[in-house]
């Protein structure tokens, strides 16, 4: 793993200094009033500590996807608010990120002053990596903190161009994040099983490919567990299923047998024939699916089987659900699989790290987001980790 700096690498004296931290803001917002504080939540800790310490804390973050240019409902403004009431702190906000607007409100803040600047992306150069925007965003600080694992898999100005003009630290969400990932796959404790879910093989491949090679069994659920069976030469009936991807299907359980990976798909499935809460469905063994219906959730058979692999891993890592989690009654293996995992890392025999939007989704369903020991609320990057991917705004701050 990447080593890397935190807040604890940084001068203890910052008092006066401007601190630029770069936090993921991109939260759901509804007639101008944020609907989901996660994130917020998230980043307070470090700005926090850094106005503890007396830094100028200057923030830096995206919204939205404005394609570089001013998009009124896209500003950051009304963030600073629900930003203000998380930290009990004043933020006061500048119209823009660079230039005259930003340096007039930064050089106004005293020690511990917190200050959110407008949208990154209302400029065209931030998702192009401009350097003579990361050069802009420069001038404004004396040292660069970045909170937003999120935004880490790409390389923009504000998460990778800038990291390299000034010193560089991880933040502590940022810190918790790369230190649970490392548990997880970079140096788990043996043996690993990963679950891997969702509707299609096609998103995850360069995921499967990875995973085969590091972990020691892959269950595959959801709409991907079709694909595999097919592959197999199993009848799936009408399920959700890409036929055309029954090569590749082959090759990553080729890959796993190579590599000594047991591969764990359904042996028995719920199927119903019309998708929709509440439908007529039934549980029948896989061999057995009924050519007018659909497999829609993985059943009791498969759950116990899953629930044996956890009970003999010491590490999980889980990205998907195992069925049509969204509408009842096909909520019930995932449920049923996610409880098992929060107990056993309540007992403290499993570590447990989880992410991806429909996993977070899933697990809070489940009531069991908080009973598991990481859950990443990262999307696209806790993929691109998982793929084995490098992340740009990670390397960045290389130690």
């Amino acid at each position: 793993m990447t080593q890397f700096k935190t807040l604890d690498d940084m001068p203890q004296e910052i008092g006066g200094k401007r601190v630029l931290v770069r936090v993921d803001l991109n939260v759901p917002m509804a007639d101008g009033v944020v609907t989901d504080r996660t994130r917020i939540e998230r980043v307070v800790p470090t700005i926090s500590e850094l106005s503890r310490r007396g830094g100028k804390v200057i923030l830096l973050a995206h919204f939205g996807r404005p394609k570089g240019k001013v998009v009124e409902e896209m500003s950051l403004s009304p963030v600073a608010q629900a930003l203000e009431e998380e930290l009990d702190h004043r933020v006061d906000f500048a119209s823009d990120c660079i230039g005259e607007a930003a340096k007039k409100e930064i050089d106004e803040m005293t020690s511990g002053d917190v200050l959110l600047l407008e949208n990154t992306r209302f400029h065209p150069g931030e998702e192009k990596n401009d350097p003579d925007l990361a050069k802009a965003m420069a001038a404004n600080g004396d040292m660069y903190v970045n909170d937003a694992f999120s935004a880490a898999h790409r390389a923009h100005a504000s998460t990778e161009g800038l990291a390299w003009l000034l010193p560089a630290y991880a933040g502590r969400s940022m810190q918790a994040e790369l230190e649970a990932l490392e548990k997880g796959l970079g140096a788990p404790a043996k043996p690993v099983v990963a679950i891997v879910g969702g509707a299609k093989v096609s998103t995850k491949i360069d995921l499967l490919q990875n995973l085969v090679k590091k972990v020691d069994a892959l269950v595959i659920g959801g709409g991907m567990a079709n694909t595999f069976l097919a592959a197999k030469g199993v009848e799936v009936g009408k399920s959700l299923c890409e036929h055309d991807l029954a090569d590749t299907a082959n090759a990553i359980m080729s890959e796993a047998a190579s590599a000594g990976c047991a591969i764990v798909l359904p042996v028995d499935g719920v199927v119903a024939r019309e998708f929709k809460a509440g439908a007529d469905s039934e549980t029948v063994d896989i061999e057995n699916v009924p050519a007018d219906a659909m497999i829609l959730d993985a059943g009791p058979a498969t759950v116990e089987k899953i629930n044996g692999w956890i009970d003999h891993a010491a590490t999980l890592v889980w990205n998907g659900p195992l069925g049509a989690f969204e509408i009842e009654p096909f909520d019930a293996a995932t449920v049923a699989a996610a409880r098992f995992a929060a107990e056993q890392t309540v007992a403290g025999k499993l570590v447990s790290v989880a992410g991806g939007g429909d996993t977070v989704a899933a697990l809070n369903h489940a009531g069991v987001a908080d009973k598991f020991t990481y859950v990443s609320t990262a999307g696209g990057a806790f993929l691109e980790w998982m793929e084995g991917k490098e992340l740009p705004g990670v390397a960045a701050l290389s130690a």
